[in-house]
């Protein structure tokens, strides 16, 4: 038995908490990881994880052995990073946690300058909008919106996303464009679901003085791409992540909406593993990452 291998295996079904889950990370089948986990579990003599239908969890020799784990992989990927320093050779797999927006519009040009440069790399790319640990999302960067809550990572902050208020031409011509906060009561507004469910929409005006005003929601979407095909077909008025829809706009397809008014964007941090070192494959990508974000509109 490759125990290195079992170790990692039953690392990442610790964090991700389920087989299935896990199996999935690791490009496996499960049933693949069910033998492993059972022959670490006979070749160490004891029990390590709980299995249910749904979830599996650690038993008090599994939680120790999963800490010993960690500190044995974490051990093994410096020896290799230290010596492959020397070459610049990134090799293994990278796995990035990032929000759905900025991983499907901004991260792929990045990713792809990434493996030209290490052909060797493997990259995982997870989108949700959800704020995880890295450790518990089993990843080794996680790149997130808005306040970064309290867990064992560090918080890198990156920048700040602009979002903006906008509409087709279309919808404006047809129902003429808000003049005043309070005016957009009146219109169509679509949202992505999780975002101003109070029906209240914050602003901030020129004089730098937030506000908030009514809001007429009448579709929420749990995805923003639809929100931006209803907005860009003239369905109403919404509110986007600059860089998502920053060619649209240069393009003239949507139009800024009470541009007077600033809509508040989000700060965006990587969260990192609290380890030392930060591995190179995860240095590079930040690296890449800080170069690619200076020139993305809608990032400051």
């Amino acid at each position: 038995m490759d125990l290195l291998a079992a170790m990692r295996i039953f690392v990442r079904v610790v964090e991700r908490g389920s087989l299935s889950a896990a199996a999935r990370d690791l490009g496996i089948g499960q049933p693949a990881v069910s033998e492993r986990i059972q022959q670490l579990e006979r070749h160490l003599g004891v029990r390590l994880l709980l299995r249910s239908t749904r979830a599996v969890s650690c038993t008090d020799e599994g939680h120790v052995f999963y800490e010993r784990c960690k500190q044995v992989l974490e051990a093994a990927d410096e020896a290799c990073a230290v010596v492959s320093q020397d070459h610049q050779v990134l090799r293994g797999v990278l796995r990035i946690a990032a929000p759905q927006g900025l991983g499907e519009v901004v991260l792929p040009a990045l990713l792809l300058r990434l493996r030209e440069q290490h052909p060797q790399l493997r990259i995982d790319l997870i989108l949700n909008d959800r704020l995880v640990d890295p450790i518990t999302e089993g990843v080794d960067v996680s790149l997130r919106l808005g306040p970064t809550g309290d867990g064992s990572f560090i918080a890198r902050r990156l920048g700040h996303v602009r979002r903006v208020l906008v509409a087709a031409p279309d919808y404006l011509a047809r129902h003429g464009a808000p003049e005043t906060p309070q005016a957009l009561v009146a219109h169509t507004f679509i949202r992505v679901l999780g975002l101003f469910g109070d029906g209240q929409l914050p602003l901030i005006d020129a004089g730098q003085k937030p506000i908030t005003t009514p809001i007429n929601v009448t579709m929420s979407l749990s995805h923003w791409r639809p929100v931006y095909a209803l907005l860009e077909g003239g369905g109403g008025v919404g509110v986007l992540q600059e860089p998502v829809c920053a060619e649209a706009m240069a393009a003239g397809r949507l139009i800024r909406v009470l541009p007077d008014y600033v809509v508040p964007g989000f700060d965006l941090h990587a969260l990192i593993p609290a380890a030392r070192p930060i591995p190179p494959k995860t240095r590079a990508f930040l690296a890449q990452l800080d170069a690619h974000l200076q020139s993305l509109p809608g990032f400051a």
